[in-house]
């Protein structure tokens, strides 16, 4: 079913929020807004999700005391005499956190989940919408040191020996951190998936201009619906 949203009249306005997030503030969220977080987030990904889940396991205090808001993402983290300092995140692909979402909200009631390159739109109308719950994506590579300078304060680091530095649940304080770019919206729709339909609309007849080739290698195609990728 097509999408009536129309991606050339997205507005991408600033929004900054604080965390723990309010329900409230997220219905007003559209797509390609802008967003800078303040307060508590903490880190996560497979080692979380997997201990949380798969196994029942409980974090020393629970998730739903520390923040709504989640960062799928690799903190680069060292440590001094005052403890640990991260100063730079590198957010991974989420894609393949899918089949833990539905299951990861009802024990955490996270409202923001952060990566890197979205979901699809049927894993947020299925686990995102009921959850009230939106996807925020990182910009695009190399903002790693970015999003970490916003960062203040490492207030813990839970399953640092289990799980390692990169998939340890990190607790921080951030101030500002961002851009992040609404993904999905309250609603579930995906911006990433509305702009590959407008991409995807003049393919066929880009194609059409191609001229044929006198020696065709394998793999190489000029009829959109003959490609493999």
């Amino acid at each position: 079913m097509k999408n009536d949203i129309d991606i050339n009249k997205l507005e991408m306005r600033e929004v900054y929020l604080t965390c723990p997030v309010k329900s409230e503030d997220l219905v007003t969220l559209k797509l390609g807004d802008q967003v800078y977080l303040s307060g508590v987030i903490f880190t996560g990904r497979e080692g979380l999700y997997q201990r949380l889940i798969e196994q029942n396991l409980e974090l020393p205090v629970p998730v739903t005391e520390i923040s709504n808001v989640n960062f799928q993402c690799s903190p680069a983290a060292t440590s001094n005499e005052e403890g640990y300092v991260v100063k730079a995140v590198t957010a991974t692909a989420s894609f393949r956190f899918g089949k833990w979402m539905e299951a990861f909200f009802k024990k955490t009631a996270c409202k923001i989940i952060i990566g890197k390159a979205g979901m699809t739109s049927a894993d947020y109308k299925k686990h995102f919408v009921p959850a009230g719950a939106v996807y925020l994506t990182t910009v695009g590579y190399g903002l790693g040191a970015t999003y970490g300078r916003a960062i203040r304060k490492v207030l813990n680091a839970y399953w640092l020996e289990e799980l390692g530095v990169a998939q340890a649940v990190w607790v921080l304080e951030v101030e500002k951190m961002g851009p992040f770019i609404v993904e999905s919206d309250s609603e579930g729709n995906s911006l990433f998936e509305l702009c590959n339909e407008k991409v995807n609309e003049n393919l066929k007849s880009l194609y059409e201009k191609f001229p044929q080739p006198v020696l065709r290698r394998l793999g190489e195609e000029v009829d959109r619906e003959h490609e493999v990728i």
